[in-house]
């Protein structure tokens, strides 16, 4: 059996605020040196695609940089390998994409001339590892036209910020609500789809071509709920979707310090791959002082570092303090300087003896480039 993956990453995740003004969600980095898409697309991989489309929009740049040519997962191949399918003006198409059954459809081609029969289509900026095998057997076992993945939501995640799905006994889909006031479940949908490539053309150009239907799951697919067999499959490992916001996203981050969600993550069958960069290991010098932390590679630290995250490059000078926050790449904390619950993007300089305190309802967030 071949599959095609298809992984939306254009959207800019406005509710991540200052962290996409200039990248979109699936390129924010995560746990020091990994971006969000690398999860999905080392999924994929290690399931057995080897033919993925990428579709990208908006400000791409800092992701089109990422993925290169998929050399690090295994995709810069003759046969398949990764395609980053980018909006464009044709003679008959506008230049954005106008959701995400539009973005698949005015890449049809893409899915016509593959030779894959089926499609696994999920999201760039969902952290968790998964096997996609197992959800491909229950598809067929069950006879499926289409299968979601979801999760039972525990009290960690608020169920009305999810698509909630009600199955019968039998795991066949008998109702489906985006995001309900009321939840009537607690199955979170997770954004991700395995089904037939000719059904899934069949449905496009059905609903595109006569109206406003651009949105996969709520024009083309639910629609056809009680006419086709949508069943569900149970994930139940680690799951977030950091597109829920900026505290989602520092709540992931920090999830990666235990060590229980680390090893699941990082050390299971399936790896994470990302983009390699030639840098030394980190340097801590004779007046660091590090606990519970991520320090990732090229850092030199010689102040103290608590239960926070360092990406590559980052300097921290003697006598400063970096607590519960999250550093990216090549930021510099100089001497005397504190800083708590916040979150640095790139390159950002905090100077001498300021103070940079947040609270854990109220994170300081600072874009790329910022002078502190």
């Amino acid at each position: 059996m071949k599959v095609l993956g298809i992984i939306f990453a254009g959207g800019r995740g406005e509710t991540l605020d200052l962290l996409t003004t200039k990248r979109a969600s699936a390129a924010v980095p995560i746990a020091g040196k990994y971006r969000a898409i690398d999860f999905t697309l080392s999924n994929m991989v290690h399931s057995g695609l080897i033919k993925m489309g990428v579709l990208t929009q908006y400000s791409p740049r800092s992701l089109f940089d990422h993925l290169g040519a998929g050399k690090e997962w295994d995709l810069d191949r003759k046969h398949g390998g990764l395609m980053l399918l980018q909006p464009y003006i044709g003679a008959d198409t506008q230049l954005w994409y106008q959701g995400t059954a539009d973005a698949i459809y005015k890449n049809i081609t893409f899915l016509r001339r593959s030779d894959e029969d089926y499609v696994l289509i999920g999201s760039g900026d969902h952290i968790y590892t998964f096997n996609f095998a197992q959800m491909f057997s229950y598809h067929f076992a069950k006879g499926a036209d289409i299968t979601f993945l979801y999760k039972e939501l525990n009290d960690s995640y608020n169920p009305s910020e999810y698509g909630i799905i009600q199955t019968g006994e039998d795991g066949r889909i008998v109702d489906f609500v985006e995001k309900p006031k009321k939840p009537m479940g607690t199955k979170g949908f997770m954004g991700v789809y395995f089904i037939n490539k000719h059904l899934l053309m069949d449905l496009l150009y059905h609903s595109m071509p006569h109206g406003q239907n651009f949105d996969l799951l709520l024009d083309v697919l639910l629609p056809n709920l009680q006419r086709l067999r949508f069943f569900a499959y149970e994930y139940k490992g680690y799951w977030r979707n950091i597109k829920k916001g900026i505290r989602e996203y520092y709540r992931t981050n920090m999830d990666l310090l235990d060590s229980r969600i680390r090893k699941e993550l990082f050390y299971s069958d399936v790896t994470i791959h990302t983009k390699l960069k030639d840098l030394p290991p980190p340097k801590c010098t004779n007046t660091a002082f590090i606990k519970n932390s991520i320090i990732s590679d090229g850092c030199v630290i010689s102040g103290r570092v608590l239960n926070s995250i360092v990406s590559r490059g980052v300097r921290v000078k003697s006598g400063a303090s970096v607590e519960n926050s999250i550093l990216m790449q090549d930021s510099v904390v100089e001497e005397g300087a504190q800083i708590k619950f916040s979150i640095l993007d790139k390159e950002t300089l905090v100077r001498n003896e300021k103070r940079v305190i947040g609270r854990p309802e109220d994170l300081m967030v600072y874009e790329k480039g910022s002078v502190i």
